[in-house]
């Protein structure tokens, strides 16, 4: 292999659009959303096996 072989991939150049969460800004709509998903799976790791016992 040489170096050339990558050559042929493209790569975007305009890193600008790409984010990464933890730095990103988030709304309280996706405070509320992460909440209710939260809230789901403890209903489930809990709940379910309070059901069944």
């Amino acid at each position: 292999m040489t170096d050339d072989d990558h050559a042929d991939h493209d790569h975007p150049d305009d890193e600008s659009e790409r984010t990464t969460a933890p730095q990103s800004d988030y709304t309280n709509r996706d405070v509320a959303v992460g909440a209710v998903v939260a809230l789901v799976g403890l209903l489930v790791v809990f709940g379910v096996p309070l059901l069944l016992a």
